[in-house]
Parts: C-alpha cells; structure tokens; sequence
C-alpha cells in the first residue's frame, strides 16, 4: 500500500543520513502541488525519482521497489558501483550463499559493452546482490569460458546466459532476472498480485481451472513445462477458478464455468487478450500459442456475450460483439 511504501521510504531515509548524507530524501503530495505533477508526468501513485547533480531534467525513476532496504541498495548503487568486484572464489561463494538470488557475470576483461549493460542491469534490480569478475581462476571453478550471466537460487545456478557485445539490453535481462523473484508458475493471489506488476513483463499467459480437478495436476505439469522456454519473454500465472476472491480476474477475461479449463493471453500495455485454439492444455499447445503470440500469427480474442433470443424484434435492435461488424458495417 502507498502508507506501506511511505514507511520504507522514510526508512531508508533515516539509515541514508548517516550513510550518505549528500542525498536528500523529500515527500510530495501532488493533490496539493498540481504544477509538479503536471511538470514531472507522475500518473502512478506512489511514484519515486531521483534527481541528480540538481537538475530537474530527467530524473530516474525507481520502480518496484517496496523496501527500505531495496530503496538503500537502489540509492548507493547510482552514486557508486553497482556491482561488487570478485576476486576468488571464496568471495564469489560468500555472495553466492549470503541470499536466496544471486546474479554474478563472469567476464574475459573488464572493459567491454557487455560489463556496461550488466552493471546498468544491476542498478535496476536493487532486491538482490550482483558480483562480477575477471578472475580466470573464479571462471574456471565454475566452469564458465566465455562471457556470461548467472542467477544463482540458494547457492546452484539456475540460469546462464552467455553475454555477447550488442546483443543484449538492460531491459532484456532486467526482465529475465527479475523473473527469479517469482516461481516458474505464479499463483495469482492478492499477495502475489503485486509481485506480478512489479516484474516488467508485459506478456502474461493465464490458466484458468480449478485445483480440485481430477486432471490438474498433469494440466499443471504441462503448464509448467512449456513455462521454462518463456522465462523472461510470458509471465506464467496460474487462477484458481475455484477461489470467490479471483472473480473479477474471471469477469475481465469473460470466463464462465464451462470454459474451464482456459488459457489466455494478456499483453499489458495494449490491454490485447489472445485464447488459445486448442482446447487441451499440452506441451505442444502451450507452446505453439506462445510462439504464434510472439510472432505476432496468434488471433486477437474479442470476448462478446451471445446474441440474445429475440434480438432485433424490437424497433432498437440489441448489438453484441458477435453481431456488431454485421449489422452495423
């Protein structure tokens, strides 16, 4: 909640002062000061920016992050380095088991477009440590020659991506790693449902079913196996059909409950939502929507109710989107 976030915030403020007392911490209330919110085009609230060198052009701006302690990283990680440096082993393993995530590049030199991008990425993704190095000995131990990103979950590697200069944005990676801060499959919850818009993904595949079904759990199973292709590119989120408090979820996508079990997918910034053809949720389904998505092939769903009974008896006919286009174009 914004008193929530107010809290952290004056947290992090308060533990800033001793630590870095060149950066000042203010609150604006924009119903009272409308011409700074006009000036800085704040439409989301809380909305948080950093300004730099004194200058009101351009200030950055700190998105999902929720705790005193991200806002604090995020803070000293733009006005020093964003990364640690390692030098061993014993160093890297430290950073590796001091958190549930770790991101940890392992580079040839220190000096190329890659390290630039992975330590910008670093600067966005305040809620976990990141280390890098050029050590031959750290690379060799685990067994990395070129490169490379890896996201460590409780001490093993989860993911590697091998860096290669121009290929790969802030974006791209912000995306990926941040990910990791969710399971593979998301229960959509309220608690979860913040986490989920804190994740820039935009794409979002839902399956909607109950989980008392007799075939959930292979449902599931196949649900999560095509999860691991997208990672980064399609949020998977799982609705329980079965939970009073998702109805508005089933409301928004029109889902009835003969529709049951149902996959969807929702881009965010267009509002767009595509159905998937197939009625069986398979592997090979779920991956050829998400493809036929990505691709830009996969069919626009427009949700209408049914024509009603009796529909155009009446002097003012009734129009759905079912009969729309034909009756009125």
């Amino acid at each position: 909640s914004a008193q929530n976030l107010s809290e952290e915030f004056a947290k992090a403020a308060q533990q800033l002062k001793k630590e870095a007392p060149r950066i000042q911490f203010g609150k604006i209330d924009v119903t009272h000061q409308r011409d700074l919110r006009k000036e800085f085009n704040i439409r989301d609230f809380p909305t948080v920016k950093f300004f730099v060198d004194g200058s009101r052009e351009d200030p950055i701006d700190c998105k999902g992050v929720r705790e005193a302690s991200a806002f604090i990283t995020w803070v000293k990680r733009r006005i020093g380095p964003s990364t640690v440096l390692i030098n061993s082993t014993d160093q890297a393993e430290a950073i590796i088991h001091a958190d549930d995530l770790a991101v940890i590049g392992f580079f040839k030199e220190l000096h190329n477009d890659s390290v630039e991008v992975f330590s910008e990425t670093a600067r966005d993704v305040p809620e976990m440590p990141f280390g890098m190095t050029a050590s031959e000995e750290v690379c060799t131990n685990y067994g990395i020659q070129m490169n490379t990103l890896v996201v460590f979950k409780k001490g093993k590697p989860v993911h590697k991506e091998v860096l290669e200069d121009g290929k790969h944005n802030k974006l791209d990676l912000t995306r990926m790693i941040k990910t990791f801060t969710l399971d593979l499959v998301t229960e959509y919850n309220l608690e979860t449902s913040v986490k989920i818009f804190d994740v820039p993904v935009e794409n979002h595949i839902l399956l909607f079913t109950p989980t008392n079904l007799e075939t959930f759990k292979t449902i599931y199973d196949n649900y999560k196996s095509a999860a691991v292709e997208f990672r980064g590119k399609i949020m998977f989120i799982l609705v329980d059909t079965n939970e009073t408090r998702n109805g508005r979820v089933f409301e928004y996508f029109r889902i009835r409950e003969v529709d049951v079990p149902a996959v969807r997918i929702l881009n965010l910034t267009s509002d767009a939502k595509y159905k998937m053809p197939a009625d069986e949720v398979t592997v090979e389904n779920l991956k050829e929507f998400c493809w036929s998505y990505l691709n830009g092939t996969a069919k626009l769903h427009l949700s209408s109710e049914e024509i009603p009974e009796g529909w155009d008896k009446k002097p003012v006919k009734v129009l759905v989107g079912k009969n729309f286009n034909r009756i009125v174009f």
